[in-house]
Order: C-alpha cells, then sequence, then structure tokens
C-alpha cells in the first residue's frame, strides 16, 4: 500500500511539472506556453460567401485573412464570423434585400460547420460550448451581426437570428440606421434620432431578453449612453480602441470606457490601423494608395477607397471585395522590397491601446479584436497566422498568464455568461 501511494504522489509531482514554466524559459518560449494555455478569441472576422462554397472554402488557405489553415497556424482559437449588411435605404425594399443579404451569410456559416468541415470548426453558442469545441482540437465559429439594419423593423428576427447563432449585434454601421445614430454623424453633426429611436430602445430590451450581447462599436456616442442606460445586461465594443490615443470617431473616449467599466462590459481592442496611430497610419496609406493603384491597373480591376464605398452598387462593392485581398497581397510584397517606405502600425502599437484601457478601466474589461478581411490587420498581425505576435508583445509587456486570458477571450466569455443569465431571468 505504501508504494501504491509513493507512486500517486510521483505521478501527481510529474503532471504538476508538466504545467510548470521551466526554469531557463526565455521570453518566447514562455509566450508560447501561455498562448497554446489560453483560449484566443478574435471578435471581428468578415466573411465573403463565396468563400463558403464547395470547391473554395476555409479548409483551404487563401487569401482571406482568417481561415482554418491560417487560424492553427497562429495559435487562433476562436473566430467570430460577421453577417454585415452595408446601410442603405430606410425602407421596405432596402431592408427585404438586407435581409436577403444577412440569411445568406448565416447559411454560409452553417455550412461551413456543419457540411465542408464539421470535423475542423464548429459553431459555438454559449461560453461552454466554446471550451468543450477547443478541448476537442477544433476550431471554434461564433457569429456576430454588424448593424441592425436587416432586421427591418420586424423586431422578432432578433430572436431568430439569435437561433441561427447571434451571440452580437450591433444597431447602426456607417450610417444612420432605422435603430441607432452612427459614429458617421460626427462628420456633419447631422443626427436622425439624437441616439436610439423608439425601435432601437425596444431592441435593446429584446437583445435582453434573447441573450444577445449588444454592441456599441458603431453606433454614436449618445447612442451608446441610452444603450447603458436601458440595458440590463453589460454590453460589449466589438471592435473599438482608445480615443486618447487616436481620435477617431470609431474609437471610445474615457467617458465611454468608464461606462463600459460601470455597466461590466469590455471593449475589444481593434487591430484596425486608422483606429491605432493616425500620423503612421496616413504616412503609410498615402504611399500604399499609389501601390494599390498600380496593382489593380496591372490586374485590370477598380480600386476604390474606403470613401467611396457608399457611393458604389453592390456589384462594384461585391466585385471589390473578391478581389481585394489578392491586390492588398501583391502591393505588400511590393512595399517590403522598399527601403523608403514609411513605417507601418504594429503590434506595439495595438498594445499600447490595451495598456492605456487596462490602466484606465481595469484588466476585466479588456479584449482582442482584429476586423480581418473588412480592413483590419497591422505589421506583425497581418491575418490570424501571426495571432502569437499579440501574446508575445504581451509578455514582454509584462501581463502575466491569468491576464492574457483574460484579454485573449476570458472577458468576453464572462460577459457572454452574464447576458445570457441575465436573459433566462427574464424568460
Amino acid at each position: 500500500m505504501k508504494q501504491f501511494y509513493l507512486l500517486l504522489s510521483t505521478i501527481a509531482l510529474i503532471s504538476c511539472a508538466e504545467k510548470q514554466p521551466k526554469a531557463t524559459e526565455n521570453l518566447e518560449e514562455k509566450a508560447r506556453r501561455i498562448h497554446d494555455a489560453v483560449i484566443t478569441i478574435d471578435t471581428h472576422d468578415d466573411i465573403n460567401v463565396k468563400n463558403f462554397t464547395d470547391s473554395i472554402n476555409y479548409t483551404q488557405n487563401l487569401d482571406t485573412q482568417v481561415n482554418l489553415p491560417k487560424m492553427r497556424e497562429g495559435g487562433l482559437d476562436v473566430a467570430w464570423l460577421i453577417v454585415y449588411t452595408g446601410q442603405d435605404t430606410l425602407s421596405t425594399d432596402g431592408y427585404a434585400k438586407a435581409s436577403d443579404n444577412a440569411m445568406s451569410k448565416f447559411e454560409a456559416i452553417h455550412k461551413l460547420c456543419e457540411e465542408i468541415a464539421p470535423d475542423q470548426i464548429e459553431l459555438a453558442l454559449t461560453s461552454a460550448d466554446v471550451r468543450r469545441i477547443v478541448d476537442s482540437g477544433k476550431k471554434v465559429a461564433m457569429i456576430g451581426v454588424e448593424n441592425a439594419y436587416p432586421i427591418g423593423e420586424d423586431l422578432s428576427k432578433i430572436e431568430e437570428y439569435q437561433k441561427l447563432g447571434a451571440r452580437y449585434i450591433s444597431l447602426a454601421h456607417n450610417g444612420h440606421s432605422q435603430f441607432s445614430d452612427s459614429n458617421t454623424g460626427e462628420q456633419d453633426s447631422v443626427w436622425l434620432h439624437n441616439g436610439l429611436s423608439d425601435l432601437g430602445k425596444q431592441a435593446v430590451a429584446e437583445m435582453n431578453r434573447v441573450g444577445i450581447m449588444i454592441d456599441v462599436s458603431h453606433p454614436s456616442k449618445e447612442a451608446m449612453k441610452q444603450m447603458i442606460e436601458l440595458t440590463k445586461a453589460p454590453i460589449i465594443a466589438s471592435h473599438s480602441s482608445a480615443r486618447a490615443l487616436c481620435n477617431h470617431s470609431r474609437n471610445l473616449d474615457d467617458e465611454q470606457l468608464l461606462l463600459m467599466k460601470e455597466n461590466g462590459g469590455v471593449v475589444q481592442t481593434v487591430a484596425f490601423s486608422s483606429y491605432l496611430n493616425t500620423e503612421k497610419h496616413e504616412a503609410r496609406a498615402d504611399y500604399m494608395k499609389q501601390v494599390y493603384q498600380k496593382v489593380a491597373d496591372s490586374l485590370g480591376v477598380d480600386w476604390y477607397e474606403r470613401s467611396q464605398f457608399a457611393t458604389l452598387s453592390k456589384e462594384q462593392r461585391d466585385a471589390f471585395f473578391e478581389y481585394y485581398p489578392k491586390v492588398v497581397n501583391i502591393a505588400k510584397e511590393l512595399a517590403e522590397k522598399d527601403p523608403n517606405i514609411p513605417p507601418a502600425v504594429n503590434v506595439s502599437d495595438f498594445v499600447d491601446h490595451i495598456d492605456y484601457m487596462v490602466k484606465l478601466i481595469g484588466i476585466d474589461h479588456v479584449g482582442i479584436s482584429s476586423d480581418f478581411d473588412g480592413g483590419g490587420g497591422i505589421e506583425g498581425w497581418s491575418d490570424a497566422s501571426e495571432t502569437f505576435n499579440v501574446t508575445l508583445e504581451l509578455v514582454k509587456r509584462g501581463y502575466t498568464e491569468e491576464e492574457i486570458a483574460k484579454l485573449w477571450g476570458g472577458n468576453l466569455l464572462r460577459v457572454l455568461d452574464e447576458v445570457q443569465a441575465v436573459a433566462q431571468t427574464m424568460n
């Protein structure tokens, strides 16, 4: 019997030793160990339904910034795939077309998880699902809705979207919706609702009821403040950074950040160049405009600036986003060969925003997102294959494994749990 207990003790010691860092562990080894141990969640990745077919899909290493091979290479566990619809007229016809677009994206995500690659990726609806799927060795898909515009004026669609897997919804995007003013109103100080419309206020209550997180990344500041006043659950900013460091209307100012803390929510810092460092971004962007145009001309395709998107037809937008990754990748290869290229916004600039928000509102209220395939991506985290570099920078800054686990997804899952708990009490 004594030998049996000795054997158990030895096994326990070996098991504990395997979980401990090596005494001689260097910084990169420490970062790699932490990166492999924590659940990494990126809360905003746009999709194109043309990449969700039987012949072209995310099992292949496409030109997209996110796909399964890149997720595996970079150790990204969870990708929130986005049901995005651009803003159009507030009309019955506009809502109907937008609804069709949204449904096509829901269907594409389900097809990936249920038909194309169920052995590689699974749709998660709860934090327990996330942990179970990660433990199984598969990647995780979650669904966010960017712009509630496709819902029209039929609030029953909020529950329909919830049943399809949506776990957050933004009430506006680039342009005022039937629910909410957008941050874009800052450009001309023209507002449609002075925050939320009556329908928007009802939508907040309905999202609380069905357990969908409210996303405030695109709505106006006044709309965001009204959402916080009305909600019975914590909210999120799915892809926004700190306005104190970069004065862009898509970022949250200190007042908003402190409201997020008070609400118990989480701000998912976004790796979007122009939301991180204005001076570096503009210098690099001016240079890259010429390179993108040169590449587009050589390929015989049209190139548009983001400011032009609102004027494009659906066909022009669809065509643009189809060839966009190819143009960008070729342009990057050309630019890297030029020794005089202005420095790019990088992972260090990104983590500066994390540092700022952690110091202001605390480690429990900050997270990570990329906006990949929707304009996001920075030097060092240009696609999912480079996800480890974010963890490495966090380790360099002195963040502990527990803190990194919170930043990479623990905080977001905590909010999801709380939102779903509120829904249970309401029902």
